[in-house]
């Protein structure tokens, strides 16, 4: 990796083609130069029957889009921007989690190389108070049943002069140094089909566990916040846990409320 912070460096598809024993066994991975919107380019593989653990990675997604169709874009070459098929067995009442378990997941691949991420409810993680990675996690229904597409951006490689905003940072502004695209590729879908391997297998049991996992891990639980809701309300007050459907508890004036992330617009830090 060039020290050169203007040189973009490609994803090493060879390291990424094939059997990698570097990947687990049940992810196949595609990389393109660019997309408008990998979720997009993944649910229609969905619909055309697409297997279970295919993962699609632009280097350049033009149009990429978050919760509430919030646009997302980066400079070519400066993130790692995917979306991973997955095709869960699941009860329908449990999918809430999905988000979540991807967020910690990403959350466990970043904080394994030494930063202090965490995950801030619903679907970001942050480094510090500042945004790192986003989620985006869509159902749709498929000849062959339910299936989700999880979309994934991490900035990696962004300058302090090229963050869209000033609450946003990159990896290697946080670590000081280059940081390969690929390798953060690689641990965090370990890290997610693992999460959701496990999720999958252990039942409400695990479900429970997760929910302690996550709570432990959020950044939002203990802060007083505000939460935006779509009626153009404001709920303000302590969030105190994550309940086992995944829901933010929001203590209000003595009163404990559950939201979950279709009922928010956002959430923030009380000011």
């Amino acid at each position: 990796m060039t020290s050169d912070s203007g040189a973009r460096p490609p994803l090493d598809k060879a390291r990424l083609a094939g059997a990698n024993p570097e990947l687990l066994p049940d992810l196949t991975i595609e990389v393109v130069d660019e997309l408008p919107s990998t979720n997009a380019a993944v649910a229609q593989r969905a619909l055309e029957g697409g297997p279970d653990g295919l993962v699609v990675v632009a280097e350049h997604q033009s149009a990429g889009r978050g919760r509430l169709d919030r646009t997302w874009e980066t400079p070519p070459g400066t993130a790692v921007t995917f979306s991973l098929l997955l095709r869960p067995t699941t009860p329908t009442r449990a999918w809430p989690w999905l988000p979540l378990l991807t967020g910690y997941a990403v959350d466990k691949a970043l904080t394994s190389v030494g930063l202090e991420a965490g995950v801030k409810w619903p679907n970001d993680v942050l480094i510090g108070d500042k945004k790192v990675a986003g989620i985006l996690v869509e159902r749709i229904e498929t000849p062959d049943g339910p299936a989700a597409v999880v979309g994934v951006g991490i900035n990696v490689g962004l300058r302090s002069d090229e963050l869209p905003v000033p609450h946003a940072t990159s990896l290697e502004i946080e670590l000081g140094r280059p940081v390969d695209r690929t390798d953060v590729l690689v641990a965090a879908l370990n890290a997610i089909r693992e999460a959701f391997d496990a999720w999958e297998a252990g039942g409400d049991l695990n479900g429970m566990r997760l929910a302690d996992s996550y709570a432990a891990a959020c950044v939002t639980v203990g802060r007083d916040v505000q939460v935006d809701l779509p009626d153009g309300s404001v709920l303000a007050g302590r969030a105190t846990g994550i309940d086992p459907a995944g829901q933010l508890i929001v203590e209000s004036y003595g009163v404990r409320r559950a939201v979950s992330a279709g009922d928010v617009v956002h959430v923030r830090a009380a000011e």
